[in-house]
């Protein structure tokens, strides 16, 4: 990719009305400080304001320069890394709206979303994601071109008049007035769409939400006043940047805040790059934070008794003073006890989590188990809930830092307003409510109705004090044969808590009992197994161990000790295969397709029934 800079596009007008006129924003006022930094193959490269504005006008100019029109659908399959952000930013920038497509997506999937939103333009990150293409090019009729980031290993792209290089589109735009992108971003209208967002599809397939300037902008605003973040803080880019979470926080709030976005190698170097990184405000969905913690029991497992006896001490100590600093009175014996933790435990363990300068640490995209925060809590780490969706721009509730309760997702943000419909639905309204689904006039109506309210598909509770709780998905709520209604999704969180667990999926509905197919953490397993000398060859053959079903059973016997006799599974089975989103059985977000598991796996799950 190109490195050369030029002089800053400065924003042609007043206040920006859109994320590509904070970043004109950014690069008038900061324009030699650094705004992203990128690692490839070990080395560290740092990208300055100036320079992010300028490439991003070039990207956006180029696009232009392909026959490019406001209104047309510009797609980017890659992992993240700054050319994601580039071309997001270039193309919102002429009023073309930019379309995300999962780097864990297959070919069928590229196809539905490409086709869906009629994108006209494909920015793939490298050889995989081309040939992902490239296998379904005959099909797609809207498309004109397709850009390479990374061609290494492609063939035939000076052959092929539909493919180009990433540094041509950059050249490209290069040869045009770069000030002329500065003026199409001042012309933008805010209430068009500068984003589709195809959601995650567990009961069908992907809709796509259209989310304008005006909604972004939105979002930026209230988190700019939300987040105590600053121009010194950092973050690592790792969930998937087509995920609105991740947009949060690698653009909308990194734009209006100002702090570094850092991308690392991506993959299984995440934990690697949190150590080398240290961010001082961290994102983590659910599995992150319960992979981190099952890390940790791992290791306590295999350490020496010493070890463990200075773990446990200090761990417990940690949770007796966490409920004070939940509420904002830590005090004095507080903070002392802190202090020596911090020698003697606390520092050494969040310095291997990547965890050691954190101050705000955020949890989001699923419900998390109240076990896991405590965890966190005790090592110091403030992890707190916040709750959004896709089409509020990921703005609802909040956990205000003085004031946190566990299970609780926080109360409504600033300009936010919260209702609990009649059937127990949780209702928002607020600027950040999306346009509508694309091509899908009737899911838009059933999702918003004639005032305004968006209709979450989520069940909770508001208190007296107005804080949140989420029950579960509305389609999700199990009703048992007698009549019961059980929310699946505390059960699944609780039995995930454990290092030897991976997925957990209860079912029940219609059914005298709740049963439960669990998938086995392969890793942990896997060490355990050989720690007792139990021998084994694939995944398959691990789950099948009479040992390993000993092993959860034992978990899933401690967890039922703490639920109600109708909640309590009481028959389970081990799942024969990891789950896979190119298999269909999960989304790219990783969540379950309850439909799907229950097609495939209806042998085992009629076994435990009969």
């Amino acid at each position: 990719m190109t490195t050369t800079a030029e002089a800053p596009v400065a924003p042609r007008t007043g206040e920006a009305r859109s994320l590509p006129g904070l970043l004109l924003q950014r690069a008038a006022e900061r324009p030699t400080a650094v705004a992203l930094r990128d690692k490839n193959l070990g080395r560290w490269r740092e990208y300055t304001w100036q320079e992010y504005a300028t490439r991003a006008a070039r990207v956006g100019l180029g696009l232009v320069g392909l026959g490019v029109e406001p209104g047309d659908r510009v797609a980017v399959h890659s992992e993240n890394r700054p050319a994601w952000m580039l071309a997001d930013l270039g193309a919102q920038g002429i009023g073309a709206v930019t379309v995300g497509v999962y780097p864990t997506s297959p070919a069928a999937e590229v196809e539905y979303l490409l086709t869906h939103s009629e994108a006209v333009v494909l920015i793939a990150e490298d050889e995989e994601q081309l040939d992902k293409a490239m296998a379904v090019k005959d099909k797609l009729t809207s498309l004109r071109w397709i850009v390479v980031i990374d061609p290494r290993g492609v063939k035939g792209i000076a052959e092929d008049p539909m493919l180009m290089t990433f540094d041509e589109l950059e050249a490209l735009g290069a040869s045009d007035d770069v000030a002329d992108w500065a003026r199409r971003v001042d012309r933008l209208d805010d209430q068009e769409p500068a984003i589709i967002v195809y959601t995650s599809g567990t009961t069908g397939p992907p809709k796509g939400a259209m989310i304008s300037h005006a909604n972004l902008m939105a979002a930026a605003d209230i988190f700019k006043q939300t987040f105590e973040v600053s121009p010194a803080d950092e973050i690592l880019s790792y969930l998937p940047l087509c995920h609105v979470a991740e947009r949060l926080t690698s653009g909308i709030d990194a734009l209006a805040s100002g702090y570094i976005v850092n991308f690392g190698e991506g993959g299984d170097t995440l934990m690697t790059d949190l150590q080398e990184i240290q961010p001082t405000f961290f994102l983590g969905v659910p599995r992150v934070w319960e992979k981190m913690l099952a890390g940790i029991q791992i290791r306590m497992g295999d350490a020496t008794w010493v070890k463990r006896a200075n773990y446990n001490f200090w761990l417990e100590r940690g949770k007796n003073i966490a409920r004070k600093r939940m509420t904002g009175r830590l005090g004095l014996g507080g903070r002392l006890t802190y202090a020596l933790g911090w020698l003697f435990l606390y520092r050494s363990v969040r310095k291997k989590l990547g965890l050691a300068r954190v101050r705000v640490a955020l949890s989001g995209a699923a419900p998390i188990a109240p076990q896991v925060l405590d965890f966190f809590w005790a090592l110091g780490v403030p992890v707190v809930e916040g709750y959004g969706q896709t089409e509020g721009t990921a703005i609802a509730t909040f956990t205000p830092a003085d004031d946190v309760r566990i299970g609780k997702v926080g109360k409504a943000l600033d300009g936010v307003e919260l209702r609990i419909a009649d059937d127990g639905e949780i209702l928002v309204r607020s600027k950040g409510v999306f346009l509508g689904y694309l091509k899908n006039d009737k899911a838009t109506k059933e999702t918003i109705d004639e005032d305004g309210w968006l209709h979450t598909g989520d069940v909770g509770e508001l208190d007296d004090d107005g804080f949140l709780t989420i029950t579960d998905r509305k389609k999700d709520i199990i009703i048992t044969a007698g009549g019961k209604n059980i929310s699946p999704s505390e059960i699944e969180n609780t039995l995930k808590v454990s290092p030897y667990v991976r997925e957990a999926i209860v079912i029940g509905d219609r059914r005298k009992y709740l049963s439960a197919l669990i998938g086995i953490e392969a890793d942990t397993v896997g060490n355990w197994a050989q720690r007792q000398g139990i021998g084994f060859t694939t995944y398959k053959d691990l789950s099948q161990k009479p040992e390993v079903h000993d092993l959860i059973e034992t978990w899933v016997n401690q967890v039922n000790g703490d639920l109600a006799q109708v909640e309590q599974v009481k028959k389970f089975e081990l799942l024969p295969k990891e789950l896979d989103h190119t298999e269909g059985e999960l989304t790219a977000t990783q969540k379950v397709k309850r439909s799907a598991i229950a097609k495939e796996f209806e042998p085992l799950i009629e076994g435990m029934y009969t």
